[in-house]
Parts: structure tokens; C-alpha cells; sequence
């Protein structure tokens, strides 16, 4: 603890620990802490499944017809889902036009434009042009673009268009879904990146409690624990660790239900991803279900996780999301938690302490990966670039240990 480090990094949730990890790789003395004894934070995965009743205080333990409880490892909340096959829609006429154009689409060319002008043309007007449907809009919005409002719809195209050519080029990339989930559950990738960060020199330490941010003149420069203190010159955390410095943006429901069935509808799927769009169903927001299952190892043999989710916008969050959980019936369990999103007050160039956002509703990592760009920008100044951390990986370990 008595050193001095460039970046020290509290909680090691997903998006602090791929901070740390880039940090880490970029050449920055980096101190790693978190009060916990696990990683992950929020976006932990409980195991064995006794803990998962512990933690949200179910008075019964697991039936016996659950399985083992090691063999469950339960996110706590879900992200990187695989969608299924969408070549039913695909091959419609009007939407398959559409895609060509949004293939062929090159920012640089004008060319290729077809009459549509990037900055100026809103992707309502696009739509138009190709004379789509309101269903293949709230598709194309909503599940390719990942947009949760339609607010998109009256602004120029181009940020639209690249959204639906990064989703075809990684279906065109991994077969039938465009989405990668790891083995084991999401409580894996923390550990990836905190190990990546271990790589290049970082320092770890669970289970330390964070007594005081030292500030000096308006700037961090310590954390203090069990009375000692590291120094640094920027600071990254989770809301949780600066409650003076983050505000409630809003809350997030999120229902666990354990299933001995897949999904109806879905051609018995092992995994998927839905979202019901938020105009199908008189709401603000989307609805979100995620199901995943045994083939991920995270479920007893035979057995479904499926995960609903959504921003709350009234006084009565579970009936909201009931259009979601009747798709899912019969549900052998459910578990329900409400969560506050925080965000932070000030963009931290001034104190250099830099805030995570909460994890929102979506079961997409899109958000996510904006957060770590925007707080990667604020604290160096210039945009990430991933082919140059490659680059700096390739020179430590060689390509084909990549």
C-alpha cells in the first residue's frame, strides 16, 4: 500500500477491470482494490446455487430435482447473449435490399450513398426509401442498432447505419449469432481482464476495505486502508465507492427464473436473446429476456436461466415486465431485485476521479463499452484504439500466443 501508483482502481466489476487491464497494457503503474473477497462486483456470477437463495433470502434451500448446486453459476446480471438464426427475416425482399445498402454502405464514398446523406437524412427518412414495415423497424432499431428509444429515428443516419453494419459483420463473422458469452458465466470475463492486468504489473487486493479518498486542492491523490495510504494520480471506481459524487438516474428490474423448458418458440434454442420493443408493449423503455442453460455450464443438466429486464417507470415494476415473464411460463423459480442506476456528477478531469456508470437494463454490452471509451478518453485525452493495444500485446507475447 505505501507506494505510489499512476492509476489505482476501486471495485472490479467488468468495466473496471477492463480499464485496468488497458491501463495496465499501456505501461501505468496500477494498484487494483475492491472490499469484496471475489471479483466481479455486480457483475458477479453466484455459485452454488444455495447462495443465490442466501442472497436474495429465499427461506427455502433448492429442491433436489435442481441438480448439484456447483453446477450453476448464475449471472447476476446478463449481457453478451446469443440472438438465433434471423435469416427468416433476412430473406423478406424490402429488408433484404435494405442490407445490401447497409453493407455496401462506406462513409467515405459518396457512391455508395444511394441518394441518402449521412448527416443530414434521419434514419426515419431511410427507412422510407426502402419501404419497411413498422415490425422490421422496431427489429432493425431495437435488436440490430440496439437503440432503447426510438429517439434515433429524428436524427441524421450515420451513427444507425454503422450500428447495423457492426451487428452483419459480426453474424457474417461467428454464424449464427452475432454475440459472444464465455463458458462458466460473465463472472469469468472480470477475471480475464483483472489477470491481463496482473500480466503487465497491476496489483490486486480483495477484500480491503476503502476507509478514505485522500484529496488534495481539489484533486484525489490516495486511497486509504486499514490505515495506510497508496498514492496516485487518477482514481477509477464504482458509483458505490463515492456516493457524494454519483446521482439516481433511474432504477432497473431484473428477474432470475430457473426453467426445466427452453423458450416456446425459439426451435428449443440452448440460448437467446429477446427484446420486446417498447412501443409493442405502451412503455418508454424495452423489455429485455436473455436465456442461457446448461450447453453454458452455468445450469444443472436440462435446466434454463432466463433473465428478464427493464428500466422501471411506475410504482409497480413487476407488472411491467409480466408481458416477458408469460413467455417464459411455467418458471420453476423466480428472483426478483430492484436496482438504483447511478451516475456520475462531473466528468472527473478536475479531481481525476473517474466513475463508472451503472449497469443499465440491457442484455448488450453496448452501453458498457461506451462507458469505457468515454472514461478512457477523459483520462488520457484521446480515443482508445484497440489495434494499438494489440499492437503492444503482440510485442510482449508474439501473435500466436494472442
Amino acid at each position: 500500500m505505501d507506494e505510489e501508483y499512476d492509476v489505482i482502481v476501486l471495485g472490479t466489476g467488468l468495466t473496471e477491470c477492463i480499464l485496468s487491464g488497458i491501463m495496465s497494457v499501456n505501461g501505468k503503474k496500477v494498484l487494483h482494490m475492491d472490499r469484496n473477497p471475489y471479483y466481479g462486483g455486480e457483475s458477479s456470477s453466484i455459485t452454488p446455487l444455495e447462495e443465490l437463495y442466501k442472497r436474495f433470502e429465499l427461506p427455502d434451500s433448492p429442491p433436489e430435482s435442481m441438480g448439484r448446486g456447483r453446477d450453476w453459476n448464475v449471472d447476476l446480471i446478463p449481457k453478451f447473449l446469443m440472438a438465433n438464426d434471423l435469416m427468416g427475416m433476412f430473406e423478406k425482399r424490402r429488408f433484404r435490399k435494405f442490407l445490401v445498402f447497409v453493407a455496401n454502405f462506406d462513409e467515405n464514398d459518396p457512391k455508395t450513398f444511394e441518394g441518402v446523406d449521412p448527416k443530414v437524412t434521419t434514419m426515419k427518412d431511410v427507412y422510407k426509401k426502402f419501404d419497411l414495415g413498422q415490425d422490421v423497424i422496431d427489429f432493425t432499431g431495437h435488436a440490430l442498432a440496439l437503440y432503447r428509444t426510438d429517439d434515433y429515428l429524428d436524427v441524421p443516419c450515420l451513427e444507425t447505419i454503422n450500428r447495423i453494419k457492426l451487428y452483419s459483420e459480426s453474424l457474417a463473422r461467428y454464424g449464427k449469432s452475432p454475440y459472444l458469452y464465455p463458458l462458466y458465466g460473465l463472472g469469468e470475463l472480470p477475471q480475464g481482464f483483472a489477470r491481463l492486468s496482473a500480466i503487465y504489473g497491476g496489483t490486486y487486493m480483495l477484500n480491503k476495505p476503502v476507509e478514505e479518498i485522500v484529496m488534495e486542492d481539489g484533486h484525489v491523490v490516495g486511497v486509504k486502508s486499514e490505515g495506510e495510504v497508496a498514492r496516485c494520480k487518477q482514481l477509477i471506481c464504482d458509483p458505490s465507492y463515492i456516493q457524494d459524487r454519483v446521482r439516481k438516474a433511474g432504477q432497473v428490474i431484473r428477474v432470475i427464473c430457473i426453467l426445466s423448458h427452453p423458450i416456446k418458440n425459439t426451435n428449443d434454442a440452448n440460448s437467446c436473446q429477446i427484446i420486446i420493443p417498447q412501443n409493442q408493449v405502451n412503455r418508454k423503455s424495452d423489455i429485455y429476456v436473455c436465456m442461457i442453460s446448461y450447453a453454458h455450464n452455468v445450469a444443472a443438466q436440462g435446466k434454463y436461466i432466463a433473465i428478464v429486464s427493464t428500466t422501471v417507470e411506475t410504482s409497480e415494476p413487476e407488472t411491467e415486465i409480466e408481458p416477458a415473464l408469460e413467455l417464459l411460463e411455467p418458471i420453476d423459480q423466480k428472483f426478483v431485485s430492484l436496482s438504483d442506476l447511478y451516475e456520475p456528477t462531473d466528468d472527473g478531469t478536475e479531481s481525476q476521479i473517474f466513475a463508472s456508470s451503472a449497469y443499465d437494463a440491457t442484455t448488450h454490452f453496448e452501453t458498457t463499452c461506451n462507458d469505457i471509451k468515454d472514461i478512457y478518453k477523459r483520462m488520457t485525452g484521446s480515443d482508445f484504439d484497440f489495434e494499438n493495444m494489440k499492437r503492444k500485446q503482440n510485442d510482449v507475447f508474439g501473435e500466436d500466443e494472442q
